[in-house]
């Protein structure tokens, strides 16, 4: 059975520590435990590996966050994958720090990179997984506060948090979506 990680974030130095990039840091992160690497390919720097008979197929779009769906249409028709089986990793501004969300479809509730995958793929019918990053900012400060580096009270617990949202995803590939919802979603 094969599967699509979709890990949202900005390619370039600037945004590497940014809270906007926390989808690249848990790609990252299962690529690193499962022994995977990453290589540049057609619109994402992309890394495949296998787990108890799953394929699992993981992207970093290179295309910048507003235009996520390019990346993960063109990967999803290249690798056969059905939407249920794509699993889109992204920063949430609404859920408190290093809340985890799972959800099998819904709104973009503001995300661009979200809003951008709906209007490519032509629906909202995909799992995705939000983290929260929090909305610890001034009016009108936003984009400052996402694009963002973390704290340092927030660096202290990042790899805690991220290692929680590679359970989750592990949890989406093992034990589906609602069981995983149910157990992640606080």
């Amino acid at each position: 059975m094969n599967f699509l990680i979709a890990g949202l974030g900005n390619i370039g130095d600037e945004y590497l520590e940014t809270r906007h990039n926390i989808g690249f840091k848990i790609a990252d992160a299962l690529a690193s435990k499962n022994k995977a690497s990453f290589t540049l390919d057609r619109l994402a720097h992309y890394a495949s590996y296998k787990t108890k008979g799953k394929n699992v197929h993981l992207i970093k779009p290179t295309t910048y966050m507003n235009l996520s769906g390019k990346s993960v249409r063109y990967w999803m028709l290249e690798l056969k994958i059905p939407a249920q089986n794509v699993l889109v990793v992204l920063d949430d501004l609404a859920l408190p720090y290093g809340t985890l969300r799972l959800r099998g479809k819904g709104s973009d509730g503001g995300h661009n990179g979200l809003k951008d995958i709906d209007a490519t793929l032509g629906n909202n019918n995909y799992p995705r997984l939000r983290f929260g990053i929090g909305s610890q900012f001034d009016k009108g400060r936003q984009v400052n506060y996402v694009l963002g580096t973390w704290t340092v009270e927030e660096m202290k617990e990042l790899n805690t948090k991220i290692d929680l949202a590679c359970e989750a995803v592990n949890s989406f590939l093992f034990e589906g979506l609602e069981r995983s919802m149910n157990k992640y979603n606080k």
